[in-house]
Protein backbone atom coordinates (compact mmCIF):
# COMPACT_ATOMS: atom_id res chain seq x y z
CA UNK A 1 0.00 0.00 0.00
CA UNK A 2 1.07 3.29 -1.01
CA UNK A 3 1.72 6.02 2.52
CA UNK A 4 0.78 9.43 2.42
CA UNK A 5 1.66 12.13 4.68
CA UNK A 6 -0.74 15.41 3.26
CA UNK A 7 0.45 18.94 5.31
CA UNK A 8 1.15 17.16 8.15
CA UNK A 9 2.38 19.04 11.72
CA UNK A 10 2.89 18.39 15.14
CA UNK A 11 2.74 20.67 18.14
CA UNK A 12 3.75 20.21 21.66
CA UNK A 13 3.30 23.27 23.65
CA UNK A 14 4.98 26.19 22.20
CA UNK A 15 7.48 23.54 20.07
CA UNK A 16 6.62 22.54 16.51
CA UNK A 17 7.72 19.31 15.95
CA UNK A 18 7.11 18.57 12.83
CA UNK A 19 5.82 21.34 10.23
CA UNK A 20 4.12 20.52 7.01
CA UNK A 21 5.27 17.22 6.49
CA UNK A 22 3.87 16.29 2.78
CA UNK A 23 5.27 13.51 1.59
CA UNK A 24 4.54 9.91 -0.66
CA UNK A 25 5.76 6.42 -0.25
CA UNK A 26 5.34 4.39 -3.60
CA UNK A 27 3.48 0.86 -2.82
CA UNK A 28 6.17 -1.35 -1.99
CA UNK A 29 8.62 1.27 -1.40
CA UNK A 30 11.55 1.47 0.69
CA UNK A 31 11.29 4.62 2.33
CA UNK A 32 13.79 5.99 4.76
CA UNK A 33 13.27 8.98 7.23
CA UNK A 34 16.63 10.28 7.87
CA UNK A 35 17.59 13.05 9.98
CA UNK A 36 19.64 14.10 13.37
CA UNK A 37 17.64 14.11 17.02
CA UNK A 38 14.98 16.26 17.44
CA UNK A 39 14.48 16.95 13.47
CA UNK A 40 10.81 14.89 14.10
CA UNK A 41 11.58 11.75 11.86
CA UNK A 42 10.24 9.64 15.23
CA UNK A 43 7.25 11.81 15.80
CA UNK A 44 5.89 11.45 11.95
CA UNK A 45 6.66 7.81 12.12
CA UNK A 46 4.52 7.58 15.57
CA UNK A 47 1.76 9.89 13.95
CA UNK A 48 1.61 7.43 11.02
CA UNK A 49 1.40 4.59 13.48
CA UNK A 50 -1.17 6.34 15.85
CA UNK A 51 0.57 6.60 18.66
CA UNK A 52 0.18 10.35 18.64
CA UNK A 53 -2.46 12.40 17.15
CA UNK A 54 -1.55 15.46 14.21
CA UNK A 55 -2.40 19.19 15.51
CA UNK A 56 -3.14 18.99 11.53
CA UNK A 57 -2.89 17.27 8.12
CA UNK A 58 -4.08 14.26 7.15
CA UNK A 59 -2.03 10.29 6.61
CA UNK A 60 -2.95 7.50 4.12
CA UNK A 61 -2.25 4.10 4.11
CA UNK A 62 -3.39 3.35 0.84
CA UNK A 63 -7.01 5.23 0.10
CA UNK A 64 -7.83 5.15 3.44
CA UNK A 65 -7.67 8.26 4.88
CA UNK A 66 -6.21 6.95 8.94
CA UNK A 67 -5.66 9.87 10.62
CA UNK A 68 -8.75 9.46 13.04
CA UNK A 69 -8.52 5.65 13.67
CA UNK A 70 -6.60 3.78 16.65
CA UNK A 71 -3.49 2.19 15.62
CA UNK A 72 -5.27 -1.24 15.83
CA UNK A 73 -7.33 -0.29 13.28
CA UNK A 74 -4.56 1.14 10.78
CA UNK A 75 -3.11 -2.51 10.01
CA UNK A 76 0.48 -1.54 10.66
CA UNK A 77 3.28 -3.64 11.98
CA UNK A 78 5.80 -1.57 13.95
CA UNK A 79 9.20 -2.64 14.95
CA UNK A 80 10.84 -0.77 17.91
CA UNK A 81 14.52 -0.24 18.96
CA UNK A 82 14.07 -1.64 22.26
CA UNK A 83 12.71 -5.08 20.70
CA UNK A 84 9.90 -4.85 23.05
CA UNK A 85 9.70 -8.32 23.50
CA UNK A 86 7.81 -10.26 26.07
CA UNK A 87 10.61 -11.60 28.93
CA UNK A 88 7.85 -14.44 30.34
CA UNK A 89 7.26 -15.79 26.89
CA UNK A 90 8.92 -18.00 24.69
CA UNK A 91 10.36 -16.84 20.84
CA UNK A 92 7.42 -19.03 19.73
CA UNK A 93 4.80 -17.55 21.95
CA UNK A 94 6.35 -14.00 21.31
CA UNK A 95 5.75 -14.00 17.46
CA UNK A 96 2.61 -15.72 17.66
CA UNK A 97 1.24 -12.74 20.07
CA UNK A 98 -0.26 -10.97 17.81
CA UNK A 99 -2.60 -13.85 15.90
CA UNK A 100 -4.04 -14.52 18.92
CA UNK A 101 -5.29 -11.07 19.60
CA UNK A 102 -6.86 -11.26 16.02
CA UNK A 103 -8.26 -15.31 17.21
CA UNK A 104 -6.30 -17.17 14.56
CA UNK A 105 -6.80 -21.32 14.77
CA UNK A 106 -3.75 -23.04 16.81
CA UNK A 107 -3.08 -24.81 13.33
CA UNK A 108 -2.77 -21.38 11.45
CA UNK A 109 -0.81 -19.81 13.98
CA UNK A 110 1.80 -22.76 14.49
CA UNK A 111 1.61 -22.34 10.41
CA UNK A 112 2.61 -18.64 10.06
CA UNK A 113 5.17 -18.80 12.91
CA UNK A 114 6.98 -21.80 11.34
CA UNK A 115 7.39 -20.01 8.04
CA UNK A 116 8.00 -17.09 9.42
CA UNK A 117 10.99 -18.53 11.58
CA UNK A 118 12.29 -20.10 8.82
CA UNK A 119 12.54 -16.97 6.88
CA UNK A 120 14.66 -15.17 9.41
CA UNK A 121 16.76 -18.11 10.38
CA UNK A 122 15.40 -18.40 14.19
CA UNK A 123 13.16 -21.67 13.48
CA UNK A 124 16.38 -23.58 16.41
CA UNK A 125 15.31 -20.88 19.45
CA UNK A 126 11.39 -21.04 18.95
CA UNK A 127 11.36 -22.71 22.75
CA UNK A 128 13.99 -20.20 23.66
CA UNK A 129 12.98 -17.09 26.04
CA UNK A 130 14.57 -13.71 24.70
CA UNK A 131 17.12 -13.24 27.59
CA UNK A 132 18.58 -16.81 26.25
CA UNK A 133 19.64 -14.85 23.02
CA UNK A 134 22.14 -12.43 21.48
CA UNK A 135 20.99 -8.77 20.35
CA UNK A 136 21.02 -9.77 16.85
CA UNK A 137 18.43 -13.09 17.23
CA UNK A 138 16.10 -10.60 19.55
CA UNK A 139 16.22 -7.80 16.71
CA UNK A 140 15.13 -11.03 14.19
CA UNK A 141 12.01 -11.76 16.75
CA UNK A 142 10.52 -8.70 17.12
CA UNK A 143 11.02 -8.25 12.80
CA UNK A 144 9.22 -12.05 12.84
CA UNK A 145 6.49 -10.78 14.94
CA UNK A 146 6.06 -7.68 12.87
CA UNK A 147 6.19 -9.85 9.65
CA UNK A 148 3.65 -12.69 10.96
CA UNK A 149 0.76 -10.36 10.74
CA UNK A 150 0.73 -9.79 7.18
CA UNK A 151 0.20 -5.74 7.34
CA UNK A 152 -0.01 -3.50 5.08
CA UNK A 153 3.15 -1.59 6.02
CA UNK A 154 6.10 -2.01 8.26
CA UNK A 155 7.34 1.08 10.84
CA UNK A 156 10.81 0.35 12.27
CA UNK A 157 12.31 2.97 14.34
CA UNK A 158 16.29 2.88 14.67
CA UNK A 159 15.80 -1.18 14.60
CA UNK A 160 19.34 -1.65 14.80
CA UNK A 161 20.90 0.62 16.76
CA UNK A 162 21.27 -1.49 19.69
CA UNK A 163 23.57 -3.70 17.36
CA UNK A 164 27.11 -3.91 17.39
CA UNK A 165 29.13 -2.94 13.98
CA UNK A 166 29.33 -6.49 12.42
CA UNK A 167 25.79 -7.24 13.53
CA UNK A 168 24.46 -3.72 11.95
CA UNK A 169 26.06 -4.83 8.71
CA UNK A 170 24.56 -8.28 8.61
CA UNK A 171 21.26 -6.95 9.47
CA UNK A 172 20.69 -3.91 6.77
CA UNK A 173 21.69 -6.73 3.91
CA UNK A 174 18.94 -8.94 5.62
CA UNK A 175 16.21 -6.46 6.18
CA UNK A 176 16.48 -4.83 2.84
CA UNK A 177 16.81 -8.22 0.95
CA UNK A 178 13.67 -9.21 2.89
CA UNK A 179 11.67 -6.01 2.94
CA UNK A 180 12.04 -6.89 -1.20
CA UNK A 181 10.84 -10.37 -1.02
CA UNK A 182 7.62 -9.37 1.08
CA UNK A 183 7.03 -5.95 -1.30
CA UNK A 184 5.96 -4.40 1.49
CA UNK A 185 5.77 -0.72 2.06
CA UNK A 186 8.48 0.07 4.88
CA UNK A 187 9.11 3.12 6.89
CA UNK A 188 12.31 3.50 8.25
CA UNK A 189 13.70 6.05 10.55
CA UNK A 190 17.57 6.69 11.17
CA UNK A 191 20.12 9.18 12.42
CA UNK A 192 22.91 7.17 10.94
CA UNK A 193 23.47 7.86 6.69
CA UNK A 194 25.16 4.85 6.16
CA UNK A 195 21.92 2.82 7.11
CA UNK A 196 19.30 5.25 4.93
CA UNK A 197 21.85 5.29 1.68
CA UNK A 198 22.33 1.57 1.85
CA UNK A 199 18.65 0.46 2.17
CA UNK A 200 16.32 2.96 1.13
CA UNK A 201 14.38 3.28 -2.20
CA UNK A 202 13.43 6.60 -1.44
CA UNK A 203 14.96 8.97 1.47
CA UNK A 204 13.37 11.72 3.64
CA UNK A 205 15.45 14.44 5.12
CA UNK A 206 14.30 16.26 8.17
CA UNK A 207 16.13 18.86 9.59
CA UNK A 208 14.18 21.14 12.63
CA UNK A 209 10.39 19.39 11.90
CA UNK A 210 10.73 20.25 7.78
CA UNK A 211 11.62 18.10 5.15
CA UNK A 212 14.27 19.07 3.41
CA UNK A 213 14.44 16.54 0.60
CA UNK A 214 12.68 13.38 -0.41
CA UNK A 215 14.59 11.83 -3.54
CA UNK A 216 16.33 8.31 -4.14
CA UNK A 217 20.00 8.06 -2.40
CA UNK A 218 21.64 8.61 -5.67
CA UNK A 219 20.27 11.76 -6.27
CA UNK A 220 20.58 13.14 -2.56
CA UNK A 221 24.28 11.68 -2.68
CA UNK A 222 25.17 13.60 -6.35
CA UNK A 223 22.66 16.56 -5.97
CA UNK A 224 21.51 17.43 -2.35
CA UNK A 225 19.07 19.79 -2.06
CA UNK A 226 20.51 22.87 0.16
CA UNK A 227 23.55 22.98 2.31
CA UNK A 228 21.99 21.14 5.48
CA UNK A 229 21.38 17.99 2.99
CA UNK A 230 25.09 18.22 1.67
CA UNK A 231 27.31 19.16 5.15
CA UNK A 232 24.80 15.95 6.91
CA UNK A 233 24.81 13.00 4.41
CA UNK A 234 27.80 11.26 3.15
CA UNK A 235 30.69 10.27 5.56
CA UNK A 236 32.87 12.19 5.37
CA UNK A 237 30.49 14.69 4.11
CA UNK A 238 30.53 16.86 0.93
CA UNK A 239 33.16 19.59 0.60
CA UNK A 240 31.78 23.33 0.84
CA UNK A 241 34.02 26.02 -0.01
CA UNK A 242 32.65 29.76 0.15
CA UNK A 243 33.54 32.38 -2.19
CA UNK A 244 32.56 34.84 -5.20
CA UNK A 245 32.04 33.95 -8.94
CA UNK A 246 33.06 36.62 -11.59
CA UNK A 247 33.13 35.98 -15.36
CA UNK A 248 32.96 32.31 -15.10
CA UNK A 249 35.20 31.43 -12.25
CA UNK A 250 34.93 30.63 -8.70
CA UNK A 251 37.11 32.62 -6.50
CA UNK A 252 38.90 32.77 -2.92
CA UNK A 253 41.96 33.91 -1.59
CA UNK A 254 43.28 30.39 -2.45
CA UNK A 255 42.81 29.99 -5.75
CA UNK A 256 39.71 30.13 -8.47
CA UNK A 257 38.01 27.20 -10.59
CA UNK A 258 36.11 27.35 -13.78
CA UNK A 259 32.11 27.14 -13.61
CA UNK A 260 29.71 27.57 -16.77
CA UNK A 261 27.09 29.24 -14.64
CA UNK A 262 26.18 30.82 -11.95
CA UNK A 263 25.42 34.25 -10.98
CA UNK A 264 28.46 37.09 -10.16
CA UNK A 265 27.72 36.97 -6.39
CA UNK A 266 28.87 35.07 -3.53
CA UNK A 267 27.85 31.36 -3.32
CA UNK A 268 29.17 28.10 -1.64
CA UNK A 269 30.80 25.31 -3.95
CA UNK A 270 30.35 21.19 -3.27
CA UNK A 271 31.91 18.62 -4.72
CA UNK A 272 32.01 15.25 -2.91
CA UNK A 273 35.52 13.76 -1.46
CA UNK A 274 35.95 11.09 -4.20
CA UNK A 275 35.04 14.08 -6.82
CA UNK A 276 38.48 16.01 -6.33
CA UNK A 277 42.60 15.82 -6.71
CA UNK A 278 45.70 16.28 -4.65
CA UNK A 279 47.49 18.58 -7.12
CA UNK A 280 50.88 20.05 -6.97
CA UNK A 281 50.79 23.67 -5.27
CA UNK A 282 49.88 26.41 -7.69
CA UNK A 283 47.72 23.98 -10.21
CA UNK A 284 45.75 25.46 -12.52
CA UNK A 285 42.31 25.45 -11.72
CA UNK A 286 42.80 24.53 -8.14
CA UNK A 287 42.88 25.70 -4.15
CA UNK A 288 45.80 26.04 -2.67
CA UNK A 289 46.28 24.21 1.22
CA UNK A 290 48.36 22.33 3.41
CA UNK A 291 47.97 18.48 4.44
CA UNK A 292 45.82 18.56 7.73
CA UNK A 293 46.07 14.98 8.39
CA UNK A 294 46.35 11.68 6.76
CA UNK A 295 43.66 9.07 7.22
CA UNK A 296 45.29 5.29 5.72
CA UNK A 297 41.73 3.10 5.42
CA UNK A 298 43.37 0.09 3.84
CA UNK A 299 41.88 0.38 0.28
CA UNK A 300 42.14 3.83 0.18
CA UNK A 301 43.44 6.84 2.44
CA UNK A 302 41.18 9.72 3.24
CA UNK A 303 43.33 13.10 3.28
CA UNK A 304 42.18 16.64 5.15
CA UNK A 305 43.72 19.07 3.83
CA UNK A 306 43.23 23.13 4.87
CA UNK A 307 42.28 25.31 2.31
CA UNK A 308 42.39 29.00 4.19
CA UNK A 309 39.84 28.51 7.13
CA UNK A 310 38.57 25.35 5.54
CA UNK A 311 39.27 21.93 5.47
CA UNK A 312 38.44 19.65 2.11
CA UNK A 313 38.52 16.02 2.64
CA UNK A 314 39.58 13.88 -0.50
CA UNK A 315 39.65 10.19 -1.05
CA UNK A 316 43.08 8.78 -2.46
CA UNK A 317 44.54 5.67 -3.41
CA UNK A 318 46.14 3.74 -0.13
CA UNK A 319 49.19 4.29 -1.48
CA UNK A 320 49.37 8.02 -1.21
CA UNK A 321 52.84 9.29 -0.32
CA UNK A 322 51.99 13.18 1.40
CA UNK A 323 52.50 13.86 4.80
CA UNK A 324 50.83 16.17 7.39
CA UNK A 325 52.53 19.88 6.46
CA UNK A 326 52.83 19.06 3.07
CA UNK A 327 52.04 21.93 0.79
CA UNK A 328 49.42 20.97 -1.85
CA UNK A 329 46.17 22.17 -3.53
CA UNK A 330 42.59 20.95 -4.34
CA UNK A 331 41.68 20.30 -7.83
CA UNK A 332 37.38 19.51 -7.70
CA UNK A 333 36.46 17.49 -11.22
CA UNK A 334 34.69 19.97 -13.19
CA UNK A 335 31.83 17.74 -14.32
CA UNK A 336 30.78 16.74 -10.84
CA UNK A 337 30.58 19.81 -8.29
CA UNK A 338 27.25 21.65 -7.55
CA UNK A 339 26.73 25.03 -6.75
CA UNK A 340 24.52 26.57 -3.45
CA UNK A 341 23.59 30.36 -2.45
CA UNK A 342 24.95 31.34 0.08
CA UNK A 343 22.23 33.34 1.94
CA UNK A 344 19.49 30.53 1.29
CA UNK A 345 21.47 27.39 1.36
CA UNK A 346 19.68 26.19 -1.56
CA UNK A 347 20.96 24.40 -4.45
CA UNK A 348 21.41 26.57 -7.97
CA UNK A 349 19.35 24.27 -10.58
CA UNK A 350 21.91 23.03 -13.53
CA UNK A 351 24.55 24.21 -11.47
CA UNK A 352 27.14 21.47 -11.92
CA UNK A 353 30.38 21.17 -15.03
CA UNK A 354 32.93 23.16 -15.82
CA UNK A 355 34.73 23.89 -18.77
CA UNK A 356 36.48 20.59 -18.18
CA UNK A 357 34.49 17.03 -18.50
CA UNK A 358 36.89 15.01 -16.61
CA UNK A 359 35.86 11.76 -15.04
CA UNK A 360 36.00 11.84 -11.10
CA UNK A 361 39.02 9.78 -10.16
CA UNK A 362 39.36 10.40 -6.28
CA UNK A 363 42.67 8.70 -6.25
CA UNK A 364 45.04 10.56 -8.59
CA UNK A 365 48.62 9.00 -8.04
CA UNK A 366 49.50 12.81 -8.20
CA UNK A 367 51.96 13.47 -5.22
CA UNK A 368 52.01 16.66 -2.91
Amino acid sequence: MELRYELVCKRFGAADALIDLDLHAPDGCFLVMLGPSGCGKTTALRLLAGLDDPTSGRMFIGPRDVTPLQPRERDIAMVFQSYALYPHKTVAENIEYPLRIRRLTQTDRQERVAQVAKMLNIDAYLERYPRQLSGGQRQRVALARAIVRQPQAFLMDEPLSNLDAQLRFQMRAELKRLQKSLAVTTVYVTHDQLEAMTMADLIAVLSNGRLQQLATPAEIYARPANLFVASFCGSPPMNLLHGTVTNGHFQRAEGTFPIDNGPASELVLGFRPEHAQITMRGAPDSFAGEIYVVEPLGSETLVSVKVGADRVNVRVWSDFQGQIGDHCGVRPDASRTVLFEKDSGQLIKGSTSGSSKQPGTGGVRESA
